[in-house]
């Protein structure tokens, strides 16, 4: 199957409090999203709601620093249409922040993700 990239997109996502990178990939995968609307899959490649997910494919790579810890299902549900793939992978940053119980911190610092979303369309 051949298919050619739609767009490309980049976000970040935080988690200030809990030290939760399924958090912080979510919150970057919507951040990148947030960025763009794809008129051209239906205005350009005529794609309706029936035909859509068969023909839209949905590439997402976040980088946080415990790539192991992401749970792809719920970043994957950022996505509304498509053929969602998610990878995570060792990047992100973690930074000095505040240690609070009482917001759920686990320690003083703060998870930030990076997310690239590339969308594809079959041709």
């Amino acid at each position: 199957m051949e298919t050619n990239r739609f767009i490309i997109e980049f976000g970040m996502g935080i988690d200030f409090h809990g030290q939760d990178v399924t958090k912080a990939a979510v919150k970057a995968a919507k951040d990148a999203i947030s960025k763009s609307c794809l008129v051209g899959l239906s205005e350009v490649c005529g794609f309706t709601q029936d035909n859509i997910n068969e023909n839209v494919f949905v590439d997402v790579m976040v980088a946080v620093t415990r790539p192991e810890e992401v749970n792809t299902e719920e970043v994957s549900k950022c996505f509304p249409v498509g053929k969602v793939t998610v990878k995570a992978v060792s990047g992100g940053l973690k930074t000095e922040g505040l240690y609070f119980t009482k917001f759920g911190d686990k320690d003083d610092s703060i998870e930030v993700a990076v997310a690239s979303v590339k969308v594809e369309i079959k041709n």
